[in-house]
């Protein structure tokens, strides 16, 4: 790869930044970047209302075919599909040339692995709240018969008033073929440490459960500032998850509620036939007690939050 190639994906060429200009779109500084694609802050003005903006910019000309011709066009179709209070919202997305800007609402609190290396475990209370927000993101997709396949901690994005909102569909499919008939996924997706054992042994698998396997990981991770499985190797990664060889640290074991621990294990369960369900962790006594009390907006975020590392 050239060098003056690998310096277009750092930022919009200035071709690129009058034509959103003349769409009402301020392009700024990069905020992350991936093997295709860059991150960017972005306004949109409109009226003279301002909107902040995080503006994903993918590069075709860098992908490779298989990723062009299955995922991303994947993506786009769900994007355009999907609205919920618990998923990053899409602005819009625009095409110019091989590059496509892709606009969502800006997450002003960054992600939940920010706020845990930051911050230190989440309280259970709070832990509560991202927790049944993840869900009911979850479950609207499922709904619709998608599933994420990257359900990580950098994937949950928090608001401005500290809600949840998941992000990031780049592996994100349709469970179920044009007849409506459940389709097995074969693809490793995401991140190994959040990876149901079914994804890492290579065996054809339910995405809906490995996304709710995923979903026990962040928990766990919320809960303990740690993880629970080390996945610097894969074999012992995929014995340690099938021998259940895990728990929680020593410093929280006896705090947190017997109903939250009794939860996590039933996720955390390599027994497809055994994990607990997106709906019956909905109906769960943890997650659906104190909910009538606790309002959806979170606000601020308590200022005793642990510091365990």
């Amino acid at each position: 790869m050239s060098s003056s190639k690998s310096a277009n994906i750092m930022s919009p060429t200035s071709s690129e930044v009058n034509a959103l200009e003349k769409k009402g779109y301020v392009i700024s500084r990069k905020i992350g970047q991936g093997s295709y694609a860059t991150v960017h802050l972005a306004e949109y003005s409109e009226g003279g209302r301002r909107v902040k903006l995080a503006c994903k910019i993918f590069d075709k000309e860098r992908a490779p075919k298989d990723f062009l011709d299955k995922f991303f066009p994947r993506e786009l179709d769900i994007l355009t599909r999907i609205e919920n209070p618990h998923i990053i919202q899409v602005h819009s997305i625009l095409q110019r040339g091989p590059r496509v800007f892709i606009f969502m609402r800006y997450a002003e609190n960054g992600d939940m692995l920010d706020f845990i290396r930051q911050n230190g475990l989440v309280p259970e209370r709070q832990a509560k709240i991202w927790f049944r927000q993840m869900v009911q993101g979850l479950q609207y997709l499922h709904s619709l018969n998608i599933a994420h396949r990257d359900l990580k901690c950098e994937n949950i994005l928090l608001s401005r008033h500290w809600n949840v909102k998941l992000a990031d569909f780049g592996f994100a499919r349709f469970c179920v073929d044009n007849d409506g008939k459940r389709v097995l996924s074969q693809t490793y997706c995401g991140s190994a440490a959040y990876a149901a054992p079914e994804v890492v042994s290579g065996t054809p698998y339910n995405p809906k459960l490995a996304d709710v396997w995923s979903l026990g990981i962040i928990l766990y991770i919320m809960v303990n500032a740690t993880m629970p499985f080390d996945d610097s190797n894969l074999k012992k990664l995929l014995k340690d998850q099938l021998a259940r060889k895990w728990d929680f640290r020593s410093r929280v074991k006896d705090v947190l509620t017997p109903t939250l621990t009794q939860l996590v294990r039933n996720v955390l369960e390599p027994d497809i036939t055994q994990r607990i369900t997106l709906d019956r962790i909905s109906a769960h006594d943890w997650v659906r007690r104190d909910a009538d009390n606790q309002s959806t907006t979170t606000g601020n975020i308590p200022a005793n939050s642990s510091n365990a590392t």
